[in-house]
């Protein structure tokens, strides 16, 4: 257990750390524009194709696991959207953002840094699949379900393009695609260029962690809202289990895969969330408490997850 507490509070306290650094300095949140920009652009796209490009191919197409993790993450969003409707009385917006929240993981901020610390590099390949699969799902729901309640005035055209360019034009699925090209043609960049990546990579993790305190810090809890009785164990507790019972239930997979992807499905909520709630103005001020609350308490879930993975308590 030890070991365990070891390896998770240095990631959680980069992530505290810029929290409090944000709460002593109170710099207005346009001043991590630049940070974020970076984090998104360049450091966690040269994570990405830097472990991908390096994986055999083989190894990418891996459709059950794939399916398994999806699967276990749209059921989760499913269940608690069904749950706020019923509460809501027919309304989708707000049950939508609802359902994202107890679904949309922080598998890009905290995701690869926790994954490859906890298991190395075999982690790299199953998060980035992870990773690229949900996103695809998450981009498509919330503006199809905006849509369909209203809050979105466009056409169905436009609306289907608008997910088709947040998918293909994302930069963490367009570096994951170039480092697929990279290992199925067993190209290497020239040393200068692969130095560079690697220094841009080693920055992925904590500039994502100290960022992320940061946003929460600017995003002060008011109140805690009653919803999140059912969002919280939905996110941190089934969406876990429910990843875990399918990836047994659904193949044979490498046991490092499976403890990955349990992994990520116990992260606290993501921060797009917020980012989305605030694009259709729905649910803005309650997805940043889910957000700031889910994280806390993930300190010591996501602790009690590892120790059970690691030492055997969840056979693998």
């Amino acid at each position: 257990m030890t070991d365990i507490i070891g390896l998770v509070l240095p990631f959680f306290g980069v992530i505290f750390l810029g929290y409090g650094v944000a709460r002593i300095r109170k710099l207005p949140i346009d001043a991590l524009g630049w940070m974020n920009t970076f984090i998104i652009y360049v450091a966690l796209p040269c994570l990405f194709f830097q472990l991908l490009s390096k994986t055999p191919v083989e190894k990418l197409t891996e459709w059950s696991f794939i399916a398994a993790s999806v699967l276990s993450t749209y059921i989760v969003f499913a269940v608690v959207f069904a749950i706020a409707v019923l509460r809501e009385k027919g309304d989708l917006a707000v049950p939508t953002i609802q359902g994202l929240a107890a679904a949309y993981g922080n598998i890009g901020y905290m995701g690869p840094g926790i994954a490859l610390l906890a298991f190395g590099e075999a982690a790299a390949v199953p998060v980035a699949l992870v990773f690229c699969f949900e996103n695809i799902m998450h981009f498509a729901i919330a503006p199809l379900m905006m849509a369909l309640n209203g809050n979105d005035n466009r056409g169905a055209g436009a609306v289907a393009l608008d997910v088709v360019k947040k998918i293909a034009f994302h930069p963490f699925i367009i570096a994951t695609a170039i480092g697929v090209a990279a290992a199925v043609l067993q190209w290497k960049p020239p040393v200068a260029v692969a130095s560079m990546i690697e220094i841009l990579a080693r920055a992925a993790a904590p500039c994502a962690l100290f960022a992320m305190g940061v946003t929460l810090a600017m995003r002060p809890l008011k109140r805690v809202p009653v919803e999140l009785t059912y969002i919280l164990p939905a996110k941190l507790i089934l969406h876990p289990a429910l990843c875990y019972f399918l990836m047994q239930a659904m193949g044979d997979f490498d046991p490092i895969w499976v403890a990955s992807a349990v992994l990520l499905a116990s992260l606290p909520t993501a921060t797009n969330v917020f980012v989305i709630g605030q694009q259709y103005g729905v649910w803005v001020e309650r997805a940043s408490a889910s957000i700031l609350i889910s994280t806390m308490i993930s300190v010591f879930t996501v602790t009690g997850l590892l120790y059970a993975l690691k030492s055997g308590l969840l056979p693998l």
